[in-house]
Order: structure tokens, then C-alpha cells, then sequence
């Protein structure tokens, strides 16, 4: 009799919506059919970007270039100011943690799914998701809040220049970059947490090409309302708060150049700011499509749109948008290329 009632109960735990036990939970004396506090042993399948096989060279293609530019050109920036004093300023800080910030955000990405399209393997175990989940949340937290501290930045040199080096003094600078940081940390570690309660059923088709926090509650079984509300009160925290703060300081950039007497003045005060602010449109843009709009408005193909937008795109036009621009960065960047060139000759 008990041994027809164990070869029920395990036939029962593989039925279709029924939670598959993992093997620690019986190594520790839980029998099958006991609640449990975290996920299956069964890995979730990124479906990527496209279904379709003969589209995979393209994307394959098109994503090494993007990655390879994102890393170069970042790492590139990061080498410049770090190599000519005459960029260690608090914009340059801040533009250098930017791009530390950037290069890591895709590197968390974009490998992962070049090697799922490579190989065809397009399986992740629980433990890699939640990993990539956590340091995929924790580099955007802090990409967001960077890019909000360097407008305070450029309202601080516009509006108040006699007194920008005293207000943005080294201590203050540690500070507004070390903060996020910290803070990101925490905030990442509790989606982790949270994520770790839930348990997972039926289907572990992530239509996606990462493991993002969305995507990842759709295939849960359990009840993830605590998830989701903390979802919208951290996006509220790291979106929407910094890009109205962010709005703000332009605003106030804004009056105080249109009251410069000379066209040259505000032509200068302008460029310095364009750079930033396509930063801004790009990152902000995309972000609050997906984090803050209603679920009724978001589809996976939006979803997936977006976050290409900003785990590849913003990373690899971030370097362009501000070299571009940039007088005394095209010559720290030509000073660093000259050196590499003479020191190999």
C-alpha cells in the first residue's frame, strides 16, 4: 500500500502545472506533496529575439558589432579621462562611471544571447537567471541615477559657475556616484529575494532574451502581487523620480542661458548640454515604456524592442553621442590613440 502511494505521489508531481520538487527538498526529510519556498530544477529557455532560423546569422552579425563597439568605445572613453589630467573634472567623473556602467549593463546581456545563437542552446539555470536578473537591475538602477546626477552636474556649471567648484567638491562627487551604488545593491538584492519565493510551473518559455524581472513573474504560479508593487515603487524610485529632477535642472538650465546677452554663450552652454540630453532620451524613453506603462499597452515584441534599446543601443551610441561633441574629448581620445600607436612601433 505505502509503496503504490509514493509511486502516486511522484507520478502526481509531473503532471502538467504541478510544481516539479527538487531533489534538496527530500534530502532534507520534505516529502513531495509539502510546500516549498523556491523554484523547480528545470532551466528556463530564452526564446531570444526570433523564432525563425535564418534569422539568427543576421542577429548574430548585427549584435557582435554593437557589442564590440559598446565595448570599445566605452572602455576607450573610461582610458581618456583616466590618462589626461586635464579631464579630471567632475563632468568627465561622472561621464567615466557612465561608460563603466554602460560596458558592464551590456556585457551582462548581449554575450549570453551571442552564445545562445551561436550554439542553439538557449537553456538558463535558475541560479544564472536570478544572476543576471540581479546585476542587469543593479547596472540599470545606476545607470538611471548617474545620468540624472550629471544634469545636476551641468545645472550646477550653468546656473551657478562662480561657485562650481566649491559645490562640487571632491567629497560631494564620491558621494553622488558611490550612493547609487550602494544603493542599487540593496535594491537588487530585495527583487533577488523576492523572485527566490516564488514557484514556477508548466511552460519556462521566457519570450525574451534575458532574464528580466516581467517576463520571469508571467510564468509563476504563485501569487507575485508583492513582486510586482515593488516593481512599480522602485521604478517610480530609479525612473521616474530621476528623470523629473532631471527635467527640472533643464528647465532651470534652460532660463538661466537664455538670459546669456551673447549668441556665442548660449551656443556653447547648448552643445554642452545636447550630449546629455539625447543620453536622456534614449535611456528614459525606452525604460519608462516598459517599467512604468500599463501591462495592457506591453507586448513581448515591445518589451524585447525596448531593452534592445537599452542594453545594446544606448551602451554603443553613449561613446559617439559624447566624443562627438566633445573638443577636449577628441583630443584626449587622439592623445590616447598616438600613445598605443608610438608605444608599439
Amino acid at each position: 500500500m505505502r509503496t503504490g502511494m509514493r509511486s502516486h505521489l511522484t507520478f502526481q508531481n509531473h503532471l502538467p502545472g504541478i510544481p516539479i520538487t527538487s531533489p534538496f527538498h527530500t534530502s532534507r526529510g520534505l516529502t513531495p506533496m509539502e510546500p516549498r519556498n523556491q523554484t523547480s530544477a528545470s532551466p528556463f529557455i530564452l526564446l531570444g529575439l526570433s523564432e525563425k532560423l535564418e534569422q539568427e546569422t543576421l542577429l548574430f552579425s548585427l549584435f557582435l558589432c554593437m557589442y564590440l563597439a559598446a565595448v570599445v568605445g566605452n572602455l576607450l572613453i573610461i582610458l581618456a579621462i583616466s590618462g589626461d589630467s586635464y579631464l579630471h573634472t567632475p563632468m568627465y567623473f561622472f561621464l567615466a562611471n557612465l561608460s563603466l556602467v554602460d560596458f558592464c549593463l551590456a556585457t551582462n546581456t548581449i554575450p549570453k544571447m551571442l552564445v545562445s545563437l551561436q550554439t542553439g542552446s538557449k537553456a538558463i539555470s535558475y541560479p544564472c537567471c536570478l544572476t543576471q536578473m540581479y546585476f542587469f537591475h543593479f547596472f540599470g538602477i545606476v545607470d538611471s541615477i548617474i545620468i540624472a546626477v550629471m544634469a545636476y552636474d551641468r545645472f550646477v556649471a550653468i546656473c551657478h559657475p562662480l561657485h562650481y567648484a566649491t559645490i562640487m567638491s571632491p567629497r560631494l562627487c564620491g558621494l553622488l556616484v558611490g550612493v547609487p551604488w550602494a544603493f542599487s545593491c540593496f535594491i537588487s538584492l530585495t527583487h533577488i529575494l523576492l523572485m527566490a519565493r516564488l514557484v514556477f510551473c508548466g511552460s519556462h518559455e521566457v519570450p525574451h532574451y534575458f532574464c528580466d524581472l516581467t517576463p520571469i513573474l508571467r510564468l509563476s504560479c504563485t501569487d507575485t502581487s508583492v513582486s510586482r508593487i515593488f516593481i512599480l515603487i522602485v521604478a517610480g524610485m530609479v525612473i521616474a523620480t530621476p528623470f523629473v529632477c532631471i527635467l527640472a535642472s533643464y528647465a532651470r538650465i534652460l532660463a538661466a542661458v537664455m538670459k546669456v546677452p551673447s549668441a556665442g554663450g548660449r551656443k556653447k552652454a547648448f552643445s554642452t548640454c545636447s550630449s546629455h540630453l539625447s543620453v536622456v532620451a534614449l535611456f528614459y524613453g525606452t525604460t519608462i515604456g516598459v517599467y512604468l506603462c500599463p501591462s495592457s499597452v506591453r507586448t513581448a515584441v515591445k518589451e524585447k524592442a525596448s531593452a534592445v534599446m537599452y542594453t545594446a543601443v544606448t551602451p554603443m551610441l553613449n561613446p559617439f553621442i559624447y566624443s562627438l561633441r566633445n573638443r577636449d574629448l577628441k583630443g584626449a581620445l587622439r592623445k590616447l590613440v598616438n600613445r598605443k600607436i608610438t608605444s608599439s612601433s
